[in-house]
């Protein structure tokens, strides 16, 4: 059975005793800053001069420094920026100003897993990471309910990096959900995992396979919308509140039967075989390999996906359908129906 850790658990007084870096300003970024300097931790977030973030940081209240001045400083040096800048950020502007006992956090352990940071000696390297996006974070800290965190030590130099490390997860808000012991690898291998076969690649081309196998059988686009994607998410919010027993016990009986009797005919053993290779793809390193190696050529693979995905039908039809029924948009940063970055 999993180690589930809750505030009892932890001790808010050890983060609080030292001067945490938050390095990037972002989706995570922005809600570990607040929510530790909500929970009386003193920090500074490390940022490039001239990042758009830099006036947001000190807006809401935060100490913002260039970031090897931020990391100078830094007890705690939590990197929060994309994992294919990580390495550079770190082997040019942290590691070079790194105080000698100075601890490491991640949020995801790719870069740790695959070997494209190496901290060296006298270092604890640890892990907090919340299952959410940075804005449900910040949201679920507010409201006093947390969210679930993975914890994890891959080097704990100083025999204090697992108190240390709870404690900062208590300050993030984490503890009072509940967090779950890990390793670096566990939580990286599981994480792309899950995002590439399920959550992210595999959610998204099952639904787009309906939207085209109705559209193309003569059933109007809105309809089909509606029908394999506008749903999900009441489907998904009752297996996050009672799993997938709850979920069949919520739908018609008709549903139920038909997932039971269909389900297996379009979720098969092939796709159980395909999984494996993914899975395979992941531990082996070829995945990694290949993200970084189109991203340092400038992300043109990325990129070209990207647009591809953006064209499809499912995307005009469903643009078109939140403007007439006035869905809410809850981020400011992105403009519905546009590829703006």
């Amino acid at each position: 059975m999993a180690e589930i850790y809750y505030d009892n658990d932890a001790d808010l007084s050890l983060i609080r005793s030292k001067k945490v870096a938050i390095i990037g300003y972002g989706s995570q970024g922005h809600a570990h800053a607040l929510n530790l300097k909500d929970s009386g931790v003193d920090v500074v977030v490390g940022l490039r001069p001239g990042s758009s973030s830099w006036a947001k940081a000190e807006e809401a209240g935060l100490e913002v420094k260039d970031v090897p001045e931020a990391v100078a400083e830094g007890d705690v040096v939590m990197i929060l920026v994309p994992d294919q800048a990580q390495r550079s950020v770190y082997a040019e502007r942290i590691a070079p100003f790194l105080k000698p006992d100075a601890a490491l956090f991640f949020a995801h352990g790719f870069n740790i897993r695959f070997g494209y940071i190496d901290p060296g000696e006298g270092h604890d390297v640890c892990m907090v990471a919340p299952k959410g996006p940075g804005h449900k974070v910040r949201e679920a800290f507010l409201q006093g309910v947390g969210t679930p965190d993975v914890v994890a030590v891959e080097v704990d130099a100083s025999g204090e990096a697992w108190p240390l490390t709870l404690s900062y997860a208590k300050a993030l808000g984490g503890t009072k959900a509940g967090v779950i012991k890990t390793t670096f690898t566990e939580e990286t291998e599981t994480d792309l995992f899950g995002e590439q076969a399920v959550l992210c690649g595999g959610v998204s081309h099952l639904i787009q396979a309906g939207f085209e196998t109705l559209v193309e059988a003569g059933y109007q686009p809105e309809i089909a919308y509606f029908e394999v994607c506008h749903e999900l998410k009441q489907i998904v919010d009752l297996i996050n509140e009672g799993g997938i027993t709850k979920q069949r016990w919520s739908c018609s009986d008709t549903a139920e039967y038909g997932d039971y009797v269909s389900g297996p005919r379009v979720i098969g053993p092939q796709v159980k075989s395909a999984m494996k290779d993914v899975l395979s793809d992941i531990q082996d390193g070829t995945f990694a390999t290949r993200f970084i190696a189109d991203q340092d050529s400038g992300a043109l693979e990325f990129k070209a996906l990207r647009a591809e995905e953006e064209q499809h039908p499912i995307e005009k039809t469903g643009h078109f359908l939140r403007s007439k029924f006035g869905w809410t948009q809850q981020d400011d940063d992105y403009v519905d129906g546009s590829a703006a970055r």
